[in-house]
């Protein structure tokens, strides 16, 4: 028998569960194999939808189902919390539990904020004039003080790199513009986006377009700003170079970091708790039989719901390949894709990977329907549907039309980056992408 142990039940580990169950369905039934996935709690929650909760697009509970209900019948669920994996045992320990036993091991634990690591940040005016929208509760909480909000100074701020979605900031930013605009209240409402990146995000060719609609809606950018403490009750956010910038309300992104127990795993991780990933076939580099997907990896990819879906791909094909002994594929590009709101119903589409910047174009075929570094409404719509895209299609690991994990040029221009056309054999092994 062979026993394939995932830990984690977000995204990319309900992906993993459902992938592998498909391949492995008669061995299941068998019981030649067992799919066994383990979480801490009972609540899955589709994060790209917090975004749209402290504006009141979506309500809490419509972005929240039962973990159990998202994983295919015949594999195992337990609810538990992860003590330490013990690579040498081939065994991981949980708190209150038996421990578990496996054969393959995939690490699909996400990332969590710790807003705790920023001097000040959850002090005096946490919860009243500084928040983050990354939890369900930051979320929450955020919607009454927003729609109570009747002017003043609004500070957006990454504290540091990597965070889960990375574009989601400046969506925050974009759509608080399209908000206070709405509300006739706009002129009394300045918008600051604080980034400790030189520019407005990670890729040049969207930086540009990204830098160009923060000017246009009147969103002041302040780069290069690393904060090394916050003083609510003064509102001041303070760098560790002791630049200050003043805010009336916060909306902030603290750091992240991998999972409580990777730390306590010997080998497993980095000094930030995430898993030491070959990039290109996601397999650990403390075991041949552990793998890593998602936002737990240390890979140069985005921490985004996509990536998930395209490394679980390649990572199905090589679980297969490791329990069959044969040699596994370094297939995983770093290809991402995402939609970001701009407000006033509109959207941008961009498409990349280790290597390829965001390039101008058509997705997913040569002729769209959507457009690629360019506003539309027809972006908008497909941002809001990805939510059903994400319940129905993508949490059941099914392949999307026309969308393969290895990022295709078909309807891209080169205009913006004409070296970037070749793609290399396998990604980068240092954190030389940025996030």
């Amino acid at each position: 028998m062979k026993r394939i142990l995932i830990l984690g039940a977000g995204t990319a580990g309900t992906i993993m569960a459902n992938r592998l169950h498909r391949l492995y369905r008669r061995n299941v039934k068998t019981a030649d194999v067992t799919i066994t996935v383990v979480d801490q709690d009972q609540q899955h929650v589709y994060q790209p939808g917090l975004l749209f909760v402290p504006f009141g697009i979506y309500r809490p509970e419509e972005i929240v189902k039962p973990r159990r209900n998202l994983l295919s019948k015949g594999v195992n669920y337990v609810s538990a919390v992860i003590d330490h994996v013990a690579a040498e045992e081939n065994r991981v320990y949980l708190e209150g539990h038996e421990p578990l036993d496996y054969d393959v091991l995939v690490v699909a634990t996400g990332s969590r904020v710790v807003p705790e690591e920023t001097e000040g940040l959850t002090g005096p005016g946490w919860r009243e004039k500084i928040f983050d929208f990354y939890t369900p509760e930051g979320a929450a909480a955020l919607a009454p003080k927003l729609a109570s909000f009747t002017g003043g100074r609004l500070v957006i701020n990454i504290v540091e790199m990597p965070i889960k979605c990375p574009v989601a900031p400046l969506e925050f930013a974009f759509l608080a513009d399209w908000y206070f605009t709405q509300r006739g209240i706009r002129d009394r409402v300045s918008i600051t986006f604080v980034t400790p990146l030189d520019g407005a995000f990670t890729k040049p060719a969207c930086t540009r377009a990204l830098t160009h609609l923060l000017t246009e809606k009147r969103i002041d950018l302040v780069t290069e700003f690393n904060p090394g403490s916050v003083d609510g009750a003064a509102g001041e956010l303070r760098s560790w170079d002791d630049r200050v910038v003043n805010f009336d309300l916060l909306v902030t992104i603290p750091p992240h970091m991998g999972a409580a127990f990777i730390p306590r795993s010997p080998g497993l991780g980095d000094e930030m708790g995430f898993v030491l990933t070959d990039p290109a076939t996601l397999q650990s580099e403390l075991k041949p039989n552990i793998f890593a997907i998602g936002d737990a990896t240390n890979v140069p990819a985005s921490k985004a719901g996509s990536v998930a879906h395209f490394e679980a791909e390649v990572l199905q094909e090589n679980v297969r390949r490791y329990l069959a002994g044969e040699p596994l594929d370094p297939g995983f590009d770093g290809h991402a894709n995402c939609f970001i709101e701009t407000g006033h119903h509109k959207a941008l589409l961009i498409d990349f990977n280790y290597q390829v910047e965001p390039l101008p174009g058509k997705f997913p075929f040569t002729v769209g329907p959507l457009s690629l570094l360019k506003e539309s409404r027809l972006n908008h719509l497909g941002k809001l549907a990805f939510r059903w895209v994400y319940w129905h299609l993508l949490l059941p690991g099914r392949d999307l039309l026309g969308i393969p994990a290895r990022m295709s040029m078909r309807g891209k221009r080169l205009t913006l980056n004409p070296a970037a056309a070749p793609q290399p054999e396998r990604p980068p092994t240092t954190e030389t992408v940025a996030r």
